[in-house]
């Protein structure tokens, strides 16, 4: 007997929440047959095929089950760094474990795990190709939507327990920041109802550009340290709700739970909302802007021009830094010899990036502390910005609130500041090459990865990446791997896949998908995969021909 389950690219209820937006759902099918306990997983046989008529095929065997000591032997740190085996580089082997994230919207408004059935086949399929763990984002939005202090985990135990049956690691996203109004974001979980509450009082607790534009997404780092929620700083917020995390989870820490990614701005990233994509307000390539005119922002503004006797200086960001979707050469702080190499140019770039990484280290302070001894690692995301990566100034890195310069290193300070805390820098753009870039935009994913790897070999501290974009094809795949390996040892140590959908177990997708799970696992020697598993234990994602009506179909089937 087989049990037949459809599954869709977004896991939202639509009936849950109105205010939830979810892609076209897709119909799929995956099959699988029951079997006695005692019985070994085993494959199809010929005759058993001959009833369906297969359309394509992929087949990938279970790796081996063996996991890596991810200590570094340089330092003796408390258990929260000592993980994992299945998260970090070994002088043994090359392995690199591979994590897929799952879609945005896996748990529901109303806060339940949606399409249980279709995830819980999924996460089968996953585990079968190969894959170490999955990545959820624990949306601050949805946990304590009902209140301060009001959390609601319930759906995120569920995954939990579905993730542990299934024998994978989680990634677990402390997700500060809204969803929607970005690249890939495929639904809208805006900040707790009581928190924009807060906002509609106090327009200045979140970012603000020059024009006075105000961006939801996330709170402004100006008042990090100030009590403007409801008698809670902001810091004070997330202390608390990654407490709850710890408190409600701890049983599954350093186990099930490897690895706590600690959001720290847009997209769960350490930067500025520099380049928003809402509303069309900016556009690849433009450089952006700076996000410094809240009240909070320009009062440290202010109180550092004032320090140094340049009390003008701190009137207000650069008037001539242009807008959202100029290029450097259009503006006179940005372009070849602009105003970005002068006194105050210097001054006004320290102050911007410094208050970045002051943000960053009070909120890694916090989780250092809160997760010690629980035997999960710390990560956290630094953003690909690869445009106007050749030019001079760096422009787009610049508004973002990295100071990163043709003469200045502005990833080794960030990697310096999570090293302190013994935290892994998750880096983007990882599947990107130069000769892909539109030539005009002067990109160069290829030379910011160089540079990152880099800052973190410097460091001392662990890499990991992720592709900032969905790609499915070898290409890709293949530059990962090759960015993945070194020889100096500053390779990754592990690699989160964008994303689960649909288009994931597309039959072609698939088969590259598993080849490079695979090579990640040999450490990036290429091999394609057998036609059939002397293990037994296979996967299939094919297209069916059902009774008279052909219709298009994923369908994972362990037997």
């Amino acid at each position: 007997m087989a049990l037949t389950l459809r599954s869709s690219t977004s896991f939202i209820n639509i009936k849950d929440s109105s205010s939830l937006k979810t892609p076209d759902e897709f119909s799929g099918m995956v099959c699988f047959a029951q079997f006695k306990p005692s019985c070994r997983l085993r494959a199809k046989s010929s005759m058993q095929q001959e009833t369906q008529v297969w359309r394509d095929q992929i087949t990938t065997s279970f790796p081996s089950s063996s996991v890596l000591d991810g200590r570094r032997g340089t330092e003796q740190r408390e258990k929260l760094h000592g993980l994992v085996s299945s998260h970090g580089p070994s002088s043994a082997s090359s392995r690199v474990p591979v994590f897929v994230m799952l879609p945005l919207d896996t748990i529901s408004i109303g806060g339940n795990l949606n399409k249980p059935r279709a995830m819980n086949a999924s996460l089968m399929a996953l585990k079968s190709a190969g894959v170490e763990g999955v990545m959820v984002d624990a949306w601050w939005g949805l946990v304590e939507k009902d209140g301060p202090l009001k959390y609601n985990w319930e759906g995120y135990a569920e995954l939990l327990k579905m993730v542990q049956k299934h024998g994978l690691k989680l990634q677990a996203v402390m997700s500060f920041h809204q969803c929607g109004g970005n690249v890939g974001d495929s639904c809208s979980i805006p900040l707790p109802p009581w928190v924009l509450e807060e906002i509609s009082k106090n327009p200045d607790l979140v970012y603000t550009d020059r024009s006075g534009r105000r961006n939801p997404e996330y709170i402004s780092l100006g008042c990090d340290s100030i009590p403007v929620l409801r008698g809670r700083t902001p810091v004070q917020v997330y202390s608390d709700y990654m407490k709850s995390f710890r408190d409600r989870f701890r049983e599954y820490l350093g186990d099930v739970i490897v690895e706590i990614q600690v959001g720290m701005g847009p997209c769960g990233e350490l930067r500025y909302p520099s380049y928003p994509e809402s509303n069309g307000t900016w556009r690849f390539p433009g450089i952006g802007e700076f996000q410094c005119y809240d009240k909070y922002m320009r009062s440290s503004l202010q109180a550092s021009a004032e320090a140094i006797g340049k009390t003008d200086w701190g009137r207000g960001g650069p008037h001539d830094a242009g807008q959202y979707n100029q290029f450097p050469e259009d503006t006179g702080f940005f372009r070849w010899d602009g105003t970005w190499k002068s006194e105050y140019g210097d001054f006004f770039l320290e102050w911007y990036s410094a208050k970045l990484l002051e943000h960053g280290d009070r909120i890694l302070a916090a989780a250092e502390g809160i997760f010690r001894g629980t035997g999960a690692k710390l990560s956290g995301k630094v953003a690909g910005i690869h445009w106007h990566y050749k030019t001079r100034s760096h422009a787009a890195e610049l508004t973002a609130g990295y100071y990163n310069t043709r003469q200045r290193d502005g990833y080794l300070p960030i990697a310096q500041m999570m090293g302190k805390h013994g935290v892994v820098l998750n880096f983007t753009c990882m599947e990107m090459r130069d000769e892909q870039q539109p030539e005009s935009a002067s990109c160069s994913p290829e030379g910011l990865v160089r540079q990152v790897k880099t800052a973190t070999s410097t460091a001392g501290i662990e890499l990991a990446g992720e592709n900032a974009l969905e790609r499915y094809d070898s290409g890709a795949f293949s530059q990962v791997v090759a960015t993945s390996r070194s020889q100096s040892g500053n390779g990754l140590s592990a690699f989160t896949y964008l994303r689960m959908n649909k288009s994931l177990f597309e039959p072609e997708n698939w088969r590259n998908f598993v080849e490079f799970v695979k090579s990640m696992s040999e450490g990036g020697r290429h091999t394609r995969l057998p036609e059939s598993d002397s293990s037994r234990t296979e996967l299939y994602v094919r297209f069916v021909t059902a009774k008279g009506e052909t219709k298009k179909i994923n369908e994972a089937a362990l037997v």
